[in-house]
């Protein structure tokens, strides 16, 4: 398994469901459960922006101080 999400750069040990989910199922190897579920991606991101508000808030949910996000 990768270290992080090729997606949003979460490390995948921090992943509250270990990975996210193929269409068949499994459990992704390389994208975390915030991006990407039964093989799709989820979230709406259109510009670089988007993505990093979008991860940013999850890294607060998840306790990272804002200022390291």
């Amino acid at each position: 398994m990768n270290n992080i999400c090729q997606g949003c750069g979460m490390p995948l040990n921090k992943d509250p469901q270990q990975g996210g989910t193929n269409s068949n199922g499994s459990k992704s190897e390389i994208f975390c459960s915030l991006c990407y579920k039964d093989g799709e991606f989820i979230d709406d991101c259109k510009i670089a922006k988007e993505m990093q508000d979008f991860c940013i808030s999850k890294m607060n949910e998840n306790g990272t101080p804002e200022i390291v996000a």
